[in-house]
């Protein structure tokens, strides 16, 4: 019998609709119908649930961090320039932030930024969120991989966005696919707006696009005056250090570039950035400052105190040898453990591994399963537009260690081998 928490939690995470209970819920606007409860979000809360494996949150390794150092950093913030760091600041963020942040993106490729047109955000979601408000109205369409990002999904559906799938296979999204596509949908009458994509290590595929594909999708886009919104907060988490060139590069006219410090330091700081095309910049920052005001000064003086006085690079580096050694060790697990008819992506950084099972299986289902046999992933139908079961799931390698890995996976494959009706 599992715990009344995981119970509850469950039916949450299930919950499609509910009876309305209360006349207020008259009140709720029509876009109010379109904020699902996220799958995600409640599969979080069920992996704290003691004796579980949880190979479901893509939360970094944050026991690598000098605590100590960063401890006495932040102490010495208050105590120095407290009235500075607990009061209001500036709505487009610090410019000290700002500068730094275009080191950082040109340690990724990104040569040409100007802190101008930064705009510091609550963490890159809520760069979507602002996103979606300006460029798109109702029934406007944003193009997306499939599958992707589940906040990304929950954001634009809030904003009532036809969020329409274009296909990826191993080398990530296909120029061909995304041209067919535009066309497709312009041909019914209706109006693209943007195309958005994680190009490095996607959640939840941990696929790449490929390198001869992004200055094909950049061009299609551009001809087509649709606008990328890039997501790149895993981009310097490859393992091999030998980072892909963003499709922001070169062309910043193109592309709205959105980076985080939530992988490469720390989530709970939520402070990530938008860098906006000069010509769009002034309407993004605005939207951006009538939902936040200000982003807190304290916590982007800490993650400058962190570029500033700390080997930031020597981390990053610290955290790819990690990662690697634990996707290394899932993709041995899965090798050792899972039945035929099981597939994998094999990603070259980030967090997550997908999953592909006979298409006769829905991973939904399986959930609660793999609960009782002690193992928690992410089914798959949390990361697509498109509805119906998905025979899909994620796993996350990022916050588990290796022997943790192995013991997963191994929970979950008798699990997977029953609902593909594999013999042991």
């Amino acid at each position: 019998m599992l715990p009344a928490e995981t119970q509850d939690a469950l039916a949450r995470a299930e919950a499609i609709s509910c009876e309305m209970v209360h006349p207020h819920e008259a009140l709720f606007s029509d876009r109010a119908a379109n904020i699902k409860q996220s799958a995600v979000r409640d599969v979080f809360e069920i992996s704290m649930q003691p004796g579980l494996v949880s190979l479901a949150g893509g939360n970094p390794y944050l026991q690598s961090l000098p605590l100590d150092r960063l401890g006495a950093a932040a102490a010495k913030i208050i105590a120095e320039q407290g009235l500075e760091a607990l009061q209001y600041g500036g709505g487009q963020g610090t410019l000290e932030l700002r500068r730094q942040i275009c080191e950082v993106m040109a340690a990724e490729g990104i040569t040409d930024a100007d802190p101008d047109n930064v705009v510091i955000t609550a963490g890159s979601q809520s760069a979507q969120d602002v996103a979606a408000k300006v460029f798109c109205n109702p029934s406007d369409v944003i193009l997306i991989e499939d599958p992707t990002y589940v906040g990304a999904l929950n954001t634009f559906e809030a904003y009532q966005i036809d969020v329409q799938p274009v296909l990826v296979d191993d080398g990530g999204l296909i120029p061909a696919e995304l041209r067919r596509r535009i066309r497709e949908l312009r041909a019914a009458g209706k109006t693209v707006k943007m195309l958005y994509t994680i190009p490095n290590f996607s959640n939840p595929s941990g696929v790449t696009l490929a390198a001869d594909r992004r200055p094909e999708i950049v061009r299609i886009c551009r001809e087509a005056n649709i606008l990328i919104l890039e997501d790149n907060p895993y981009g310097l988490l490859k393992f091999d250090g030998n980072l892909q060139t963003p499709l922001r590069a070169g062309n910043p006219d193109d592309v709205l570039y959105l980076g985080s410090f939530s992988k490469i330091f720390a989530p709970g700081l939520r402070i990530g950035w938008a860098l906006v095309p000069a010509h769009l910049k002034q309407r993004f920052y605005l939207a951006s400052e009538a939902v936040t005001l200000c982003p807190p000064t304290f916590n982007q003086m800490l993650v400058s105190a962190y570029l500033r006085d700390f080997d930031w690079m020597e981390q990053v580096r610290t955290y790819r040898a990690l990662y690697q050694e634990r996707c290394d060790a899932m993709l041995a697990a899965l090798a050792e453990h899972m039945p035929e008819g099981v597939t994998w992506t094999t990603p070259e950084g980030g967090f997550f591994i997908w999953l592909t099972l006979p298409e006769h299986v829905d991973t939904y289902p399986l959930l609660h399963q793999g609960i009782e046999a002690g193992v928690v992933f992410v089914p798959g139908a949390a990361f697509t537009s498109v509805p119906g079961p998905s025979n899909t799931l994620r796993l996350a390698f990022s916050s588990a260690t290796p022997e943790n890995i192995q013991e997963g996976v191994r929970r979950l494959a008798p699990v997977l081998r029953a609902a593909a009706g594999t013999p042991n």
